[in-house]
Order: structure tokens, then sequence, then C-alpha cells
């Protein structure tokens, strides 16, 4: 049996010093997680465990796809815009006026105006998840779609199109790899978070035989935390969950109890 199985709830819950968020270093110097570091004394450390390759346009080529046959272009996150548009450039393809954009957030939609003017656009933009769209696009069911996304990314969206019979293009414009973690000490820390499936592979591919023992892992995302607990890992901090909605809100309540903090 894996030695971390063996632990009772009281071991798990051993003082907090020491966290390893595996995202980038937040910009904002008001972020969420610098507030926590200094409100319990925490070392916070930052570390993607995951990076973004761009295809270039021959890569792009190769997949065969004309991108002003459609209609309706799908965004879900930043690095698909960016990839997305810097394809168009090398290309030098102009997106249509009439061409609809579907955003996944604000934040998303708003990262628009970074190449081209929003100003009289047709843009739908949901709450924070592709699911949001859901609606959008079944008032849109007419459109060609266009996905531009990585080579990994969740089932929701194309089985959504595929189950309403909507016209729909997967273009894989960049690449989703597990990062260098080669230098780091993983026994230095009390809890690793992870956001993705893939920060969970990344681990793996560098540290093969990475043992839990007694470091706590906070996930995001019920894919997240199933590929933690596939992994042979136990999961001690879940997000999002209705008392905490974010993994810094997760954190800080484990925090609390492992730290008897009142």
């Amino acid at each position: 049996m894996n030695e971390v199985k063996t632990k009772t709830q009281k071991d798990r819950l051993s003082k907090v010093s020491s966290v390893l968020i595996s995202q980038a270093r937040p910009i904002d110097e008001k972020s969420p997680y610098y507030i926590m570091a200094s409100k319990y004394n925490l070392k916070i450390d930052f570390r993607p465990f995951i990076q973004v390759d761009a295809l270039d346009y021959k890569e792009f080529k190769k997949q065969k796809i004309n991108i002003l046959a459609h209609t309706a272009i799908i965004f879900t996150s930043r690095n698909a815009i960016d990839n997305f548009f810097k394809i168009c450039i090398e290309a030098k393809i102009e997106m249509p006026t009439d061409m609809k954009y579907f955003c996944v957030s604000e934040q998303t939609s708003n990262y628009l105006q970074k190449y081209i003017v929003i100003r009289k656009r047709k843009i739908f933009t949901g709450e924070r998840t592709a699911k949001d769209l859901e609606e959008f696009i079944k008032k849109n069911k007419e459109e060609n779609y266009l996905f531009p996304c990585s080579n990994i990314r969740k089932e929701e969206l194309p089985d959504f199109m595929s189950k309403n019979n909507i016209k729909f293009t997967e273009a894989i414009i960049y690449k989703t790899v597990a990062s260098d973690l080669s230098d780091i000490d993983f026994n230095e820390f009390d809890i690793i978070s992870f956001f993705s499936p893939s920060g969970v592979a990344s681990l793996f591919s560098n540290y093969p035989d990475f043992e839990q023992k007694n470091i706590r892992i906070a996930t995001f995302g019920p894919t997240t935390a199933k590929a933690v607990r596939d992994a042979g890992l136990l999961v001690d901090i879940e997000a999002p969950m209705p008392n905490a909605p974010s993994m810094t809100a997760a954190i800080e309540q484990f925090i609390k109890k492992a730290n008897n903090v009142k």
C-alpha cells in the first residue's frame, strides 16, 4: 500500500509553512496568494508545470484547415487567442468584420482587443466555462465554427457540438507539454497545487517515482482531482467548493486547521 494512505487525518493536518503553486507568479501585487503568504507567514513559490509551444504556420497547414471558410470562432483562453492570431499573421489572413466570436469569459473577450477592434463585432461571452457558451451556440446553430485549441483539451465542447449536429472544426494551434522540473526538491513543500491533469502528468514525467509522503496536495476542478487519485495520490484540498470557490480560499481553510489558527 502507498505509504501516504496509511497516514492518519491528524498527520495530514501537520503545520503548513511552504506552498508550491504550479502556475506562473501573479503580476498583481494584490494577488490573494501574496496576501495569504503575509497573513500566515508562508513561503509560497510559483512554477508552471506545463508550458505552451506554438505551432508555426507550416505545421498548421498540415491540418488542411481553411480559416476563412468558418463564420464563428470559439476562444477558451488567451493562449488560444494569441496563437490563433499568430497563425493568421503568418498566413496574411485578415478577419472579416462579420466574423462571430464566442468567448469563454469576459476576461477572454476583452483580450480580443489586442488583435481586433471589438466595437460593432459580434461577440458572445460566457461566465467562466465552455458550458456557459452552449445556449449562445444553440441560438447560432447555422454557423460554421472553428475551435482553436491545444493538443490537450477537454471533451465537453466537442461532445456538445457533435451531439447537436453543429458544424465544427478543431484547429490545433499550440501544444501543451511538460515543463522541466528537475531542479525542484518537492520535499521542501508542505502543499503542492495542481490546476489540470496535464500538471499531474508533468510531475510524473519529471519524477516517475514521486512519493507523496506528508506532502499535502491541492487540486482545482474534478478532472484534476481524478488525475491525482488515479496516480495513487491523496487529495487533501479540493476547489472549487461552495465554501471555497478559489484555490486560495481552499488552501487558506486548510491552513487554518493545520496551523490551528483561530
